[in-house]
């Protein structure tokens, strides 16, 4: 044991001293797989391998970082060190480090931070037509119908069926999977650039797998659901989904931040080669990783492929109904609450409860844990107060309180490396019937605390409360209830509320908001969730293959088989509503930005006597609006987009390219009178055509667009002025 304790304090020497920049959580588990190591003489044992970001590939254990490089940064020097760099994006990079190498984490050449990638947790007929998008199908008042036709939709997730007729065309001939990648199945071979995993691309492989591979959520059927929301075809149901013509990208990962991101890489490439637009759903999230406010590692990657045209969108969270959350303007005083835990004997996999709390930058703040009875009478124990300005290490420890043990641990930064604020993350481990309560205290500062439940499995990220216990304590809210990726600028967090429908009887009834969906804003006050759809007892296809229960509302037999359908409710089931949506404005008008379609769904939200009037600044539970499919595709087809995107499916080109004085049209028949020529600032300029030809003499010599709606599409190509 004397040996362990030198060599963990080397290690953590190490790390202190070093160039890399390593957040304190980080540290921690990284602490947590060092000393298991030592205990199982260099193997993994399965607590850490469930419990942490460990995979296994070509015989060796491998953990997952997510890295910001330096200037000097070099794949073939972490190569050198048997890592395995992985996506890159922008300044951000997914990377395998060996378990037998991650003493040297501080010694990575080329990398500027990292920290250890979280493991993902998910967020647990009549929908469609609340949000519009039955008329944008059939194109009413349109000039065509909007399917999602020639876009690609990237789910990340877990519970794929890759059989089921959910995702094939409405003929039920050819399926609308373009490829899968299962990162857990090992068989291979791997997607091209990439190392592990399974990737299929054909309709016999998809037919032979079946399903994704078991994980840590069994042969679950959380993707299949989600995705029968975002395009099912409806398989000869009236359960069809919003893009019911949109072409798949199912990604089974490994449920940690790295594995996601290669995922993202993987979806992009495809799109690339495709030239087909992507919108990717997630329909998950985590508390105790990441800064929760934007400036993470994950959320700058995702705000990287946004400036790149991939729109994103995601569950807001499911932590609307319980007081997980306190905000505190200390002022030289302190607080007390307790925190309640989730019963260890509803979950086999139950660990205790992670508190996490962040502050302001420049202002440190303390806390601990106090231990009282069961009636919360009398004080029994209590720890230290610990410091975010001097907890540099790792603490691991126990208060023992007659024959009950009460087990915590602390990892803590000064100023975080992404964002500059202190930060702290208290773990508390309790079996007993005691009472345990934080306390916290500073001189002045606003904190900032959620008390999230942690199975051993490192996952499960539903609240707890903060509650009274006594004379002076207090208690918590439902505010602030953002995870991350959902807290990332770019892309759309979606909260969830009840369809609105008339009842046989001609009764409208629904329509108010679920009380599971998270409330706003992000601790820094920026709005989130910024739109709401439809995620009460949502109906979608359920996996053939899964063990996961759910109530079957009927079933259709296909290719010998049976699928079942069910109801889920969550704003899992809120998010691809938002996701089909956006595939239909893709469809429409291609060439906007990621930014873009988040204004135009924005704009177009539309209020009712449930939202009340929503305030210019937007609403925490309601964001900008419920979601109106209809209106916006209407702004989408007037709207001009500058995404530069070659279309496979353009049947129509100009010439000569460059040009000084006319440019020609390949296309005669179905021209339309007049034309908008885009330049490279966004103005547009309106060409009249005669002879299939419009004159552009009079523009300045530079890059152009020329734009028009073909077959009730907009369609633009560039060319360039002399």
């Amino acid at each position: 044991m004397k040996n362990l304790f030198l060599l963990l304090c080397l290690f953590f020497g190490q790390i202190s001293i070093s160039q890399v920049l390593i957040p304190g959580n980080t540290k921690a588990d990284v602490y947590l797989i060092q000393k298991d190591l030592l205990q199982h003489k260099g193997q993994p044992s399965s607590e850490i391998i469930n419990r942490f970001a460990v995979v296994k590939i070509k015989g060796l254990y491998f953990v997952s970082f997510l890295a910001e490089k330096a200037e000097n940064f070099s794949r073939a020097n972490l190569t050198s060190m048997d890592c395995i760099p992985g996506d890159q994006k922008g300044s951000i990079i997914s990377l395998r480090v060996p378990l037998t190498n991650l003493n040297k984490l501080s010694q990575l050449p080329g990398i500027k931070s990292i920290q250890l990638a979280g493991k993902i947790k998910p967020f647990l007929d009549k929908a469609v037509k609340d949000i519009g998008a039955d008329s944008v199908q059939r194109g009413i008042g349109l000039p065509q119908g909007y399917t999602g036709k020639n876009v690609l939709i990237g789910i990340t997730d877990w519970g794929f069926d890759y059989s089921s007729p959910m995702f094939y065309d409405t003929l039920l001939q050819n399926t609308r999977i373009l490829a899968a990648w299962d990162q857990y199945k090992t068989a291979g071979p791997p997607p091209t650039g990439f190392s592990y995993g399974t990737e299929y691309t054909t309709l016999p492989e998809f037919l032979d797998a079946g399903a994704d591979t078991a994980n840590i959520y069994s042969y679950a059927t959380h993707g299949s659901h989600v995705a029968g929301i975002a395009g099912g075809s409806g398989a000869g149901t009236v359960h069809r989904g919003v893009a019911f013509e949109a072409k798949y990208l199912f990604a089974t990962f490994l449920v940690d931040e790295s594995a996601v991101l290669d995922a993202w890489e993987w979806m992009y490439q495809k799109s690339q080669s495709e030239a087909k637009r992507l919108v990717i759903n997630m329909s998950w999230g985590l508390y105790h990783m990441g800064t929760l406010d934007g400036t993470s590692l994950l959320s700058q990657a995702i705000d990287a492929y946004s400036s790149l045209g991939v729109v994103f969108s995601n569950s807001g969270g499911n932590n609307g109904n319980v007081n997980f959350h306190i905000k505190k303007d200390f002022n030289n005083d302190s607080i007390r609450s307790r925190i309640e835990f989730y019963s260890n004997a509803s979950n086999a996999n139950m660990w205790g409860q992670s508190i996490h709390a962040w502050g302001e930058s420049g202002n440190s703040f303390e806390s601990g844990i106090q231990i009282y009875n069961v009636t919360g009478s009398s004080l029994l124990a209590q720890s230290p107060y610990y410091s975010t300005a001097t907890t540099v290490n790792y603490v691991d420890t126990f208060l023992i309180v007659n024959a009950d043990t009460i087990w915590y641990n602390i990892s803590a930064d000064a100023s975080h490396p992404q964002n500059g604020r202190p930060q702290m993350r208290i773990r508390v481990k309790n079996t007993s019937s005691l009472r345990v309560l934080l306390k916290s205290r500073a001189v002045s500062s606003r904190v900032h605390y959620w008390n999230v439940t942690e199975l051993s499995t490192d996952v499960g990220n539903w609240g707890m409360p903060f509650s009274a216990s006594g004379t002076g304590t207090i208690i918590g809210d439902n505010k602030y209830g953002i995870s991350e990726p959902s807290c990332t600028n770019s892309l759309l967090s979606v909260a969830a509320y009840a369809s609105q429908y008339y009842t046989p009887g001609g009764s409208l009834v629904g329509g108010g908001g679920a009380s599971f969906s998270s409330i706003g804003p992000r601790y820094d006050e920026v709005l989130k969730p910024e739109i709401a759809a439809p995620g009460v007892a949502v109906a979608s296809s359920i996996s053939s293959y899964t063990d996961n229960a759910f109530t079957s509302i009927g079933t259709v037999d296909f290719n010998g088989r049976t699928y079942p359908f069910s109801r889920f409710s969550g704003t899992s089931m809120a998010a691809p509503m938002v996701t089909g949506v956006i595939a239909l404005i893709l469809e429409a008008n291609p060439y906007l930005s990621a930014e873009q379609i988040k204004e135009i769904l924005i704009q177009t939200t539309r209020e009712d006597n449930f939202t009340g009037v929503i305030p210019l600044g937007g609403s925490t539970q309601w964001g900008w609006g419920k979601i109106d499919a209809y209106n916006a595709v209407k702004l989408a087809l007037i709207t001009v987009g500058t995404e530069e995107i070659e279309m496979k499916e353009l049947d129509w080109n100009v010439f000569p390219n460059p040009v000084i004085n006319d440019l020609y049209f390949t296309l005669v028949e179905e021209l339309p009178s007049q034309v908008q020529i885009i330049d490279e600032m966004g103005k547009v300029i309106e060409r009249r055509i005669e002879n299939a030809s419009i004159s552009v003499a009079d523009l300045k010599p530079g890059n152009y667009f020329v734009r028009m709606e073909i077959n009730g599409r907009i369609q633009q190509v560039r060319f360039v002025k002399l």
